[in-house]
């Protein structure tokens, strides 16, 4: 149904019902691989979905959304969510039903099964891409979640996983998306060695988010700034040839494990390590905040 409000549909009241069942099994990620389906919960997670699923059956696309489901306290507050749906199926329920349903314990009224939605590297690279996030052996749902919120926000092209990262369709991880994971093309399972020769041969810099790197990023963004402003100022002094990357170039930043760091086969498939400065005294940057200074590093100077 189109319309909550209009539908002659019943009220899923049982939360023991098949369909329900079905759904919260969708937290566990065997269910997600026999499936290919995941659950997106409250309000801001399913708006994104909706508004994904209405861009894709535009297209011409299989849509996002499976089905939907909401009180009738939810639609009222969030009268939207009902009209977003016109694409999609969208079923009241109680708050009993959402609640066996969800993984939180208040979904806050509406959750979604969605369709995972499965890109390839070929489909990324074929987009000549300028700004890609790899997070490597990221086991953290939450850091993951930030990450791929910060690549949404600094406009990056996609987000990559390797082979051992966390799934990004766990709850948790989906929760801490806070919608974006709807926004770009997220592909997951990577194999590692075989995404840093693709990334060479397509051109893209490969940077590794490195605590230790001799590259210091500040000193990038004063040296992109300069290369920007030379026209301008006349300033016409060049940096020296060995300088390091430039942050205005292609670029894919590799994440490596909350614990570990990255590894040292991939510190050695970078073409550079960048180090964030730390000017406090904290012994180092969550991955998740360092992500968000390197992506929006390369972004300002790709966007200006």
């Amino acid at each position: 149904m189109h319309d909550a409000g209009r539908s002659a549909a019943p009220l899923m009241s049982n939360p023991r019902a098949d369909r329900v069942k079905e759904a919260a099994k969708l937290a566990g990620r065997s269910a997600r691989l026999k499936t290919g389906r995941f659950l997106a919960e409250g309000p801001q997670a399913v708006r994104e979905a909706l508004v994904a699923h209405r861009a894709a059956v535009a297209d011409g696309r299989p849509g996002v959304v499976v089905e939907a489901y909401a009180t009738q306290a939810c639609l009222d507050r969030l009268p939207e969510l009902a009209e977003l749906a016109d694409q999609a199926t969208l079923r009241l329920a109680t708050d009993e039903v959402l609640a066996a349903m969800a993984d939180t314990v208040s979904p806050q009224g509406i959750v979604a099964v969605c369709r995972i939605q499965s890109p390839s590297l070929d489909d990324v690279l074929a987009t000549r891409p300028k700004l890609l996030a790899v997070m490597c052996e990221v086991r953290d749902p939450g850091n993951a979640g930030t990450i791929l919120r910060a690549a949404d926000s600094a406009g990056a092209d996609a987000v990559i996983l390797t082979a051992s990262s966390v799934d990004i369709h766990n709850p948790k991880a989906v929760r801490s998306t806070v919608g974006s994971l709807f926004h770009l093309p997220v592909v997951s399972g990577v194999d590692f060695a075989e995404l840093s020769s693709r990334l060479r041969t397509a051109g893209i810099t490969i940077l590794a988010a490195d605590g230790y790197g001799s590259q210091d990023l500040d000193a990038l963004q004063d040296s992109s700034a300069l290369r920007r402003l030379a026209p301008v100022s006349g300033y016409l002094a060049q940096a020296p040839a060995d300088a390091g990357p430039r942050l205005e170039d292609p670029t894919a930043w590799l994440f490596g494990n909350e614990a570990q760091g990255l590894a040292e086969d991939e510190l050695a498939a970078a073409d550079y390590r960048v180090a964030v400065p730390v000017y406090g005294q904290a012994e180092s940057l969550n991955v998740g905040t360092a992500a968000t200074v390197c992506l929006y590093a390369s972004a300002r100077a790709q966007n200006r």
